[in-house]
């Protein structure tokens, strides 16, 4: 790609990124729409969950109670956690993952500009200072560092790798529901 398709590229990002952020009454809409292509683009960086993994299968339980307070700018600030916490695992030692490059970098980026997007939206309201206080904050740390420590354990292993994919699939899952009833 040439420099002038590059800035081009980049310029439209940061025009969507500004104009996203003044809409945050959109953003519910927007976070399926993100949400649907992550799932997509999680597909499509890998193939069908092999069979060999499935006795090395994990529950992780990923904390529901998070993504159910009534607040919706409450909702958005643990979305923007979760979000920054699978972007955190699906940027690092995946070397044995074997996934499609092109997909998994549409992945993490897709990931990025949501997060900027809601960091914009958060930093309107209060809700963030609320969040910090909060257990369900630390509730969602746990269930990413076992997520984590499950990977290093396994040395980053193709299953390690793919047993993380679906339950970061069920993760969005979840917040494509949460998103779908505010």
């Amino acid at each position: 790609m040439n420099a002038f398709g590059l800035i081009q590229i980049c310029l439209m990002l940061s025009s969507t990124t500004i104009i996203s952020s003044l809409q945050c009454n959109h953003l519910p809409l927007q976070q399926r729409k993100v949400i649907e292509n992550s799932l997509r683009l999680l597909d499509k960086m890998g193939k069908k969950f092999p069979q060999q993994c499935l006795r090395e299968k994990i529950s992780f339980r990923f904390p529901v109670q998070v993504l159910q307070p009534r607040q919706k700018e409450t909702v958005g600030v643990a979305i923007e956690e979760i979000f920054q916490n699978i972007f955190y695992i699906f940027s690092k030692n995946l070397t044995l993952a074997a996934w499609n490059g092109t997909a998994l970098d549409q992945f993490q980026n897709g990931l990025y500009l949501q997060i900027e997007q809601l960091e914009a939206c958060v930093i309107n309201t209060h809700a963030q200072h609320r969040w910090n206080k909060e257990v369900s904050r630390l509730k969602l740390k746990k269930y990413f560092q076992k997520i984590d420590c499950f990977l290093k354990d396994k040395q980053h292993d193709l299953c390690s790798w793919e047993i993380s994919r679906a339950e970061m699939r069920r993760c969005l899952q979840l917040i494509d529901k949460v998103t779908r009833k505010l």
